[in-house]
Parts: C-alpha cells; sequence; structure tokens
C-alpha cells in the first residue's frame, strides 16, 4: 500500500519563495506550515495552496522545524526550506519510493544550491546531501543556534533527484544573510567557551582561516569552474567566516571587559 507523505516547512515573510517551493509539492499528500509572525502574503498563500498553517512564536531554527514535524500526521515526512523547491526527478523518486516499502527509516537528499540564480557544481557545493526524507519518528533536527542538521534513528539512503535550493537570488540578499547568521555563531561560540581574546586565536580564525578556506574551496575543490558567482560566493564566504570570529573575539573581550 502507498505510504502517505506529509510536507513540513516553517516560514516567516516568505511571500517571494513559497509558491514556488508549494507548487513543487503539490501532489504531497498534506503540507505543513509552521509561521513565525509573517507580515505579508505568506499566510494567505500557504492557506490557499491547501496547506495546514499553525502561527507559533519563534523558538530557534531546529525547534521550529521539529514543532512542523510533530504536527505532520503522513506516513512519512519531507522537510523543506521555503526556498527549496523539489525537482521534478526527486518527486517522481519520492513518490516511486513511496509506492513500494522503502529500504531505509531516512534517506539523504543532493541539494544544488543557487547564487546570484547560477547553480553551484563545484567548491564543496554540490552535492550538499541533506537529510530531510523520513518515516514519522525516524529523525528530527537537533538543537544547534545555526546550520541545523537533521539526526536519523538508524540508517540512512540515499536519493539522486535534486533539491533546488534558490538560497541567494541577489548580493544583498546574501550579505544580510551572512551578517545575521556570523552574529548567532560568534554567540554561540562565546556560549560554548571556545571565543578568545588572544591576539594569535584572531589572527588565525579572523584572517589565516578565512584565507585558507579560500583557497581550498575556489581553487582544490574547483570552485572556479563556477564562474564569476563562484568567485563572489567563495569570496563572500570567507567574509563570513571573518565576522564570526571577529564578532566572538569582539563579544569576548567585552565579556572579559565587563568581568573586571
Amino acid at each position: 500500500m502507498p505510504k502517505t507523505l506529509s510536507v513540513a516547512l516553517i516560514t516567516r515573510n516568505e511571500a517571494a519563495n513559497l509558491p514556488r517551493t508549494l507548487a513543487s509539492v503539490r501532489w504531497a499528500n498534506e503540507i505543513v506550515v509552521v509561521d513565525s509572525g509573517s507580515t505579508d502574503a505568506t499566510l494567505a498563500i500557504a492557506r490557499s495552496a491547501g496547506a495546514r498553517v499553525f502561527e507559533e512564536p519563534w523558538k530557534g531554527f531546529a525547534a521550529q522545524k521539529n514543532s512542523a514535524i510533530a504536527h505532520s500526521i503522513s506516513d512519512w515526512i519531507l522537510s523543506l526550506d521555503a526556498d527549496e523547491e523539489v525537482s521534478p526527478q526527486l518527486a517522481q523518486e519520492i513518490q516511486a519510493l513511496l509506492a513500494g516499502e522503502p529500504a531505509f527509516s531516512a534517506y539523504r537528499i543532493p541539494r544544488l544550491n543557487h547564487f546570484l540564480a547560477v547553480p553551484l557544481r563545484h567548491g564543496g557545493y554540490w552535492p550538499d546531501p541533506k537529510l530531510r526524507l523520513f518515516r514519522r519518528g525516524a529523525a528530527q533536527f537537533a538543537d544547534r543556534p545555526v546550520h541545523e542538521s537533521m539526526q536519523a534513528n538508524g540508517p540512512v539512503g540515499q536519493l539522486k533527484g535534486p533539491l533546488i535550493h534558490h538560497c541567494y537570488p541577489t548580493l544583498s540578499d546574501y550579505i544580510e544573510h551572512m551578517n545575521r547568521y556570523s552574529s548567532i555563531a560568534a554567540e554561540a561560540l562565546i556560549n560554548s567557551g571556545r571565543a578568545r581574546t588572544s591576539w594569535p586565536w584572531l589572527a588565525w580564525n579572523a584572517l589565516l582561516n578565512p584565507a585558507a578556506t579560500f583557497l581550498y574551496n575556489y581553487v582544490f575543490r574547483l570552485g572556479f569552474l563556477d564562474g564569476r558567482a563562484g568567485l563572489l560566493q567563495h569570496i563572500n564566504h570567507s567574509f563570513y567566516i571573518h565576522w564570526k570570529f571577529a564578532k566572538a573575539w569582539h563579544m569576548a573581550q567585552e565579556k572579559r571587559s565587563a568581568g573586571r
């Protein structure tokens, strides 16, 4: 007997992305949207697509996504971000998988990231496998401040069809996103006790680490093959690393000064 599928999403002001995402999963048995205070047309778009919508305060990425999963009632769950799109190949693969008896209780899906509308196929950005499809109760997101990841209870399979990630359509979007995420990551470094106030720590993490990361991803992992978009992506990713550690160093300095 075919297995039913719920698609679980979290949103906040995703009116620009949501129609594309919902259209790619209209074949699912259920769509669950957990929204945290949208002021644009997000809620109307979700409801017009037949989604079950829950309005909840923001609890953090992992907790919010786990809440959407908890609201899902189908046999299997596909967890998506609002800027992701299920490709036709992936849709067919999932439907065929759930029509039979899946060999695994959870599956990773390759994700094709787009930067400035250009797909990144090198530099470590492809295939970027993400655990997103799982039997209900077989996986959940680990509680992390940023870059939340899903953990499964057992062995994990691998699908072939790509998940399309429309992550940064403009450079301004990317800079705003990285600025916000670097602040969250810096706070996580402070809370974990890993931030330092020494100059050697700052020099390595805020200068040499970003430079080494750029060299490794852009040159040795062939990021240059993605053209100008690839160059901008790897330069700005290095800046993100710089911001993260520079902010953590500054926070640690302030914390140390306040404790005197």
